[in-house]
């Protein structure tokens, strides 16, 4: 039967560090509530667990996983040589539904960013996803927890009847929100190019970098 670990909205989830720390280095994968659907985390550094996303989800391996973090502190973990109109989006907006596509440190499995040599990010709205990802102690990946192609899920127990016992553990916060997609961003080049449409509006990302480079999508 598949693990479902369920907590309160508020909690902070340090009783569960422990358990959690071991699934997600032993190469497992969980489940957990976003900004907006469930999503699915491991280590991004787990060569291991990264296959298995990409296996669990039908995904094809040309597409990148994004990573979540719990601070801005660790951003330099996982990118590098990041653009000024990078850093004024970061200050502007996180923590924001505002994915960022950096340059990927040389550090990071090639797995993970599909060979592309870059990594989308984001510091996510949520406090509690924020507190999930310390207590985990790495960043995680947040790719949706569904088929590739299927309907994004919002609840536990619809991830339990996409996945079954293919995932280790489903940490069952509540219903997620709902609601838009992130807004996807390539900082990679000047001007920076939205990917995909969501939260945050093109007019928003343009004031805040109007004085540096216009906007192209």
């Amino acid at each position: 039967m598949q693990q479902i670990l369920k907590v309160s909205p508020n909690d902070s989830l340090t009783d569960h560090s422990k358990h959690i720390r071991n699934i997600l280095k032993s190469g497992g994968v969980i489940a957990f509530p976003t900004d907006t659907y469930y999503g699915l985390g491991i280590d991004p550094y787990n060569e291991k667990a990264i296959r298995r996303i990409f296996e669990i989800k039908s995904r094809d391996y040309n597409k990148p996983l994004m990573v979540l973090i719990s601070s801005e502190d660790q951003i330099n973990q996982l990118t590098q040589n990041r653009s000024q109109e990078a850093e004024l989006l970061i200050q502007k907006f996180w923590p924001a539904p505002l994915t960022l596509i950096f340059n990927a440190s040389p550090k990071l499995p090639s797995s993970l960013t599909s060979n592309t040599k870059k990594i989308a990010v984001r510091l996510p709205k949520k406090k509690w996803t924020r507190y999930l990802i310390q207590t985990a102690g790495c960043a995680l990946t947040a790719t949706s927890a569904n088929k590739s192609g299927g309907e994004n899920t919002r609840t536990a127990s619809e991830v339990l009847q996409v996945f079954g016992n293919n995932i280790d553990l489903i940490i069952d916060a509540g219903s997620a929100p709902g609601g838009k997609v992130s807004t996807l961003l390539d900082t990679t080049i000047s001007p920076p190019a939205i990917l995909r449409q969501g939260a945050i509006s093109k007019q928003e990302i343009s004031s805040c970098i109007a004085n540096l480079s216009p906007l192209t999508s």
